[in-house]
């Protein structure tokens, strides 16, 4: 079993303390996102943890007790991008904390644990080619001795984003953009020694030595824990996702990155309401359970 921590919030960022709380109670609790009366429970066991996932954009909350990681196998994906705060609203200076919390954390447990993401790429009259190319050349050449690759990916049509977007005047990347941003990224990364490849896209960059990308990927965690993992590809990801399976243990609309093009946000107005409802010690990540919850145990190996 691998656990995903997580696509819909960034744990590391907002939660670092509960998540070490479940790590030590050895489980925790998840609702279902489409039935949050429904609510699983998944052992957090070392036993029964192949590997853990990271997504987040500020893992600092988290170092100072990486200790507790110890007996498990893990690695983050850790999001840099080269947009202002119209873009990502609540995200902390660049050069004097996203960039040196990269290349700490690398510095802590290893650049093979330490991903590079530069996604979703959009457009806008700020956020243009030739900032992309530049924006993408600086942070390469900061980041290239503190990991292997670089994921990158494209803005999708996610309709609880798009008007918003639509009236910041963002475009969505065409086929040549993208074509020509991807060669142009291709060419950065192989002067300072990295991999690109790409999340969830149909495009094929192979010219470019641009491959796709198993996010949540059991070959890493192999090298990592030196053992033959049996895990199957993740059927409830789009077709173009290449990555295994795995248990997200996070939960839409509770993210305060603000990034505006952010498909897990989607109730801007819940997302205070119910990050005021967080409680380090709760096997929730919000809330508590109430008589109408059903906890059923997730079947894990």
């Amino acid at each position: 079993m691998i656990i995903s921590a997580s696509r819909r919030t960034d744990i590391p960022a907002f939660y670092s303390e509960w998540f070490y709380n479940r790590l030590k109670d050895g489980y925790v609790l998840v609702r279902n996102p489409w039935n949050i009366h429904r609510v699983s429970k998944v052992s957090l066991d070392k036993a029964f943890v192949d590997g853990i996932v990271f997504w987040t954009k500020n893992p600092l909350p988290m170092l100072s007790r990486l200790e507790e990681l110890n007996g498990y196998s893990y690695y983050f994906q850790f999001t840099l991008n080269s947009y202002g705060n119209d873009i990502e609203a609540d995200l902390p200076s660049k050069k004097d904390y996203k960039i040196p919390a990269f290349q700490k954390l690398s510095t802590m447990i290893g650049k093979d644990r330490v991903i590079w993401r530069y996604d979703p790429i959009l457009f806008s009259e700020k956020y243009t080619m030739d900032h992309h190319i530049n924006y993408f050349r600086t942070l390469a050449d900061k980041l290239s001795p503190y990991t292997e690759k670089c994921t990158i990916s494209f803005l999708d049509e996610y309709k609880s984003i798009h008007k918003k977007l639509y009236t910041m005047g963002v475009q969505y990347p065409d086929t040549n953009q993208k074509t020509e941003l991807a060669h142009q990224i291709s060419e950065i990364a192989k002067s300072v020694g990295l991999v690109v490849d790409t999340c969830a896209e149909d495009i094929d960059l192979s010219r470019f030595g641009i491959g796709h990308a198993s996010c949540v990927d059991i070959e890493r965690l192999e090298r990592l824990s030196g053992l033959k993992l049996s895990v199957k590809r993740d059927k409830g990801q789009r077709p173009e996702c290449l990555c295994d399976s795995s248990i997200d243990i996070g939960s839409y609309n509770t993210c305060k990155n603000g990034c505006v093009y952010c498909y897990a946000n989607f109730k801007s107005n819940e997302i205070e309401r119910n990050y005021r409802c967080h409680d380090p010690k709760s096997p929730l990540i919000y809330g508590k359970l109430s008589e109408v919850d059903t906890v059923s145990e997730r079947n894990t190996k």
